[in-house]
């Protein structure tokens, strides 16, 4: 069977295709050769799952997402204490490449802005730039699953209109908050810039966030502590969209970092990675058609972080074999994550002539799960008897009988 989800994010994909507004960067010539018609979006769930549309395995550079993986390592490196010794974690209110120093301190605002993340750079060991940089590759192939790698044209591009950056690195030099030669750190913050990947890579590099830290293939392995992960989270909620951080979270409510190449990654704790590629930018540098995305998956899988808090019961109670029939069993609260469980499953087949949904030990469904369920079961019925048992008439409410629960 193939998932409802795959079909959701290709029609969601051709819905926001026509959106042409927004240009594709300039001031850097690697940059500007991007085709303004590419678009593609990735999902990577906490079980390991992942759903794509259109150029989801084109490749292209982190540009300002890659402070993500430096502000781990610089985290995991100096700890918490010494980066905000250096750095703060307050929203700035400005474009991405303002100075935003603090008059008391000489602290950049945060992490996610360009002189917070020349800053951080700087506080990662390593001999030299290269060394900085390839820790850096590393930490971010081991997020995505595969070996990743710098795309040369794109660093030297990036070092031929880096000017302001090298003003930047100076100015923290001069504030007593970078250590190491103002153009060694500019050199290295352009290279991590100018790792490739595809929106598939960060989509599962943030399923690895949205589930702690943990690997999402084996559930044993850490590949990144769990307090440099809920920190990470913390401030792509408050400055990870720049100027329109305050905006983004009203609206979309799931923490997100951009980058100029017109990418967005968006990480919903506990249940997906999100990314989307599209080169046209708007006015805060942010991709218009990633943006379009973001909003609509946020509204149809009702994804916003504030939408409810979890129970903590993981959905899928049981699946089992009785009387000839497979019974899958779901508990609990069932939001998106939960309903998509389900799907997956039902993706890999099943055994028997005849399946059965079994909702008795659901406590509440929102509407995204509820669609999401009554498509599994209208696909399954197409090779299976498939019958949802729902005595507590779950499948039938509507949106205003459901927020009345919920209250």
């Amino acid at each position: 069977m193939r998932s409802p989800i795959d079909d959701y994010l290709h029609q969601v994909l051709q819905d926001c295709r026509d959106d042409d507004a927004g240009d594709v960067m300039s001031g850097n010539r690697e940059l500007e050769r991007a085709d303004p018609s590419s678009f593609g979006i990735a999902l990577a769930t906490v079980d390991g799952t992942v759903y794509t549309a259109g150029d989801a395995d084109h490749e292209f550079t982190m540009q300002s997402i890659a402070k993500l993986p430096a502000y781990a390592l610089a985290l995991r490196d100096r700890g918490l204490d010494g980066v905000l010794d250096r750095v703060d974690t307050e929203p700035s209110g400005d474009a991405f490449n303002e100075i935003s120093l603090e008059a008391e301190t000489g602290r950049p605002r945060n992490a996610l802005i360009n002189a917070g993340a020349i800053a951080v750079h700087g506080m990662v060991d390593g001999d030299g730039a290269t060394e900085r940089v390839d820790r850096i590759v590393d930490l971010v192939s081991t997020l995505a699953g595969r070996e990743l790698s710098v795309d040369s044209d794109v660093h030297s591009a990036e070092l031929a209109s880096d000017d302001h950056n090298t003003a930047l690195a100076y100015l923290l030099r001069s504030a007593g908050k970078l250590e190491y030669e103002p153009d060694e750190v500019v050199d290295g913050y352009a290279a991590q810039c100018a790792i490739k990947v595809s929106c598939r890579d960060l989509a599962v590099m943030g399923s690895v966030l949205a589930n702690g830290g943990l690997s999402t293939t084996n559930d044993d392995e850490s590949l990144l502590e769990g307090w440099i992960t809920r920190h990470l989270l913390s401030v792509m909620a408050t400055c990870g969209m720049y100027d329109g951080s305050g905006s983004w979270m009203a609206r979309v409510g799931i923490p997100a970092k951009s980058g100029v190449s017109g990418a967005i990654l968006g990480v919903l704790p506990g249940q997906v990675g999100v990314a989307v590629w599209s080169p046209r930018l708007d006015e805060q540098g942010n991709s218009v058609r990633g943006v379009a995305v973001f909003e609509r998956l946020s509204h149809d899988m009702e994804l916003h972080m504030m939408h409810v808090a979890p129970s903590g019961m993981p959905a899928l109670r049981s699946v089992h074999e009785d009387n000839g029939a497979t019974v899958v069993e779901l508990q609990g609260d069932v939001r998106f994550a939960g309903a998509e469980i389900i799907a997956s499953r039902a993706c890999e087949g099943f055994s028997t002539d005849k399946v059965i949904i079994d909702l008795t030990h659901v406590r509440v469904m929102d509407d995204a799960a509820r669609g999401l369920l009554r498509e599994v079961a209208k696909r399954l019925g197409d090779d299976h008897d498939t019958h949802i048992e729902d005595p507590n008439e779950l499948m039938d409410e509507g949106p205003d009988d459901q927020d009345t629960d919920e209250k």
